[in-house]
């Protein structure tokens, strides 16, 4: 027998029980969820989000007709996996590099509008709620975090 495997012996690896949502590859889970979210009646798209841009990086209005769902989704599965996530922090990851013509390129938040709507709907539907004060932290509102039922909703997308 070597002597090495004495001195180091081999550790079973624990299993770890991981949620579908980093399982699977975030196009494929988005798009899925985005399904689900058809069927929630309380996430339907507004009748203004047909005539305005995603941001001002942006030079035309939103062509896809699911968009307002996949946007949706996406943000939904962003705050389960960052936990707790602000309508700000949404704007900045979202933003894109705006064509100023002949001076270079810079980067721009994209429109608030469009990711407040879709939390104040999750919310309604009981997905998310605002996240309580945390402490070290100004008494703003930190942003919003996921619920139980949101969780449960998230993690049975297969």
């Amino acid at each position: 027998m070597n002597s090495r495997f004495i001195l180091f012996p081999q550790r079973k690896a624990k299993k770890t029980k991981m949620t579908s949502v980093f399982e699977m590859n975030s196009s494929e889970y988005n798009l899925k969820l985005a399904e689900a979210l058809k069927k929630v009646p309380e996430f339907k798209q507004p009748e203004w989000s047909k005539f305005v841009k995603s941001g001002p990086g942006k030079e035309r209005p939103i062509d896809d007709p699911e968009f307002w769902h996949k946007r949706a989704a996406s943000i939904l599965r962003q705050i389960y996996k960052k936990k707790i996530v602000g309508v700000n922090r949404l704007r900045t990851k979202y933003g894109s590099k705006k064509n100023r013509g002949f001076k270079p390129e810079e980067f721009r938040k994209s429109g608030g509008k469009i990711i407040r709507t879709i939390l104040q709907q999750s919310d309604k539907t009981g997905f998310t709620e605002i996240a309580k004060d945390i402490k070290d932290v100004r008494s703003k509102k930190p942003g919003r975090q996921l619920t139980k039922k949101g969780k449960e909703f998230l993690e049975a997308i297969n």
